[in-house]
């Protein structure tokens, strides 16, 4: 699958072919916009290329129109993936060094995607219900809350790795215990299904201090 930024050389096989072939490329974008690129032919006319540089991710169309001997319409959709991101594109908790610390390995290739994966999730299902000193970003400034955090989504970037990152079955977590808050959220009865969570995650929050992480706490339970 290409990534947004490659340029690649479309090619289009028409058999029969002879001096009469000639062939046309159309190139539809995900955004509608249709471009026609300079497309070369063999002298037999059996094999005809054209330069495509994929601009957008999405779904795009290449559209050959191929007239004379071996006429025909020959359509091909292609699955353009975002480039690769880097960690100063995404908001996360844990760098890919601190990943492949955590993981006594080399981190997967999408590391970056799972940790602001898991970062979102930690933020979600965890921490609205916590009060941390954070900078312009929202970002935590205390090193002993960061690092917690950190040691958190990287947990969970480890549990993705054994149970699959498309676990999510048994919905919001059943209960977690962090200083004298209860963390229940979920629908009642799914205890006994898989959790979608880290157990690491809560031994990494119940680790920090509560003078630096607090919990807002309501009727027994915390307030979202």
């Amino acid at each position: 699958m290409p990534d947004v930024g490659d340029l690649v050389t479309a090619r289009l096989t028409v058999t029969p072919a002879d001096e009469t072939t000639s062939a046309s490329l159309l190139v539809t974008r995900p955004d509608g916009v249709v471009v026609t690129p300079v497309v070369t032919g063999a002298e037999n006319g059996s094999v005809w290329t054209a330069p495509v540089a994929y601009t957008l991710a999405g779904i795009w169309r290449l559209s050959w129109t191929v007239t004379g001997t071996g006429a025909s319409v020959e359509h091909e959709r292609v699955a353009v993936a975002p480039a690769p991101a880097m960690m100063a594109d995404v908001r996360s908790y844990a760098t890919t060094t601190q990943l492949a610390n955590a993981l006594h390995k080399a981190p997967p290739l999408d590391a970056v995607e799972l940790l602001e994966r898991a970062t979102e999730l930690l933020d979600s299902d965890f921490l609205k219900a916590a009060v941390y000193d954070v900078d312009a970003d929202g970002m935590p400034t205390d090193p002993v809350v960061a690092a917690a955090f950190a040691e958190a989504v990287c947990s969970q970037v480890e549990f993705w790795g054994e149970v699959g990152v498309e676990t999510d079955v048994s919905g919001p977590l059943a209960a977690v215990g962090i200083g004298s808050v209860n963390l229940t959220f979920g629908a009642p009865g799914s205890g006994n299904e898989p959790s979608r969570y880290a157990p690491g995650i809560g031994r990494a929050l119940r680790a920090v201090p509560a003078d630096k992480l607090r919990w807002i706490a309501s009727s027994g339970g915390c307030t979202w």
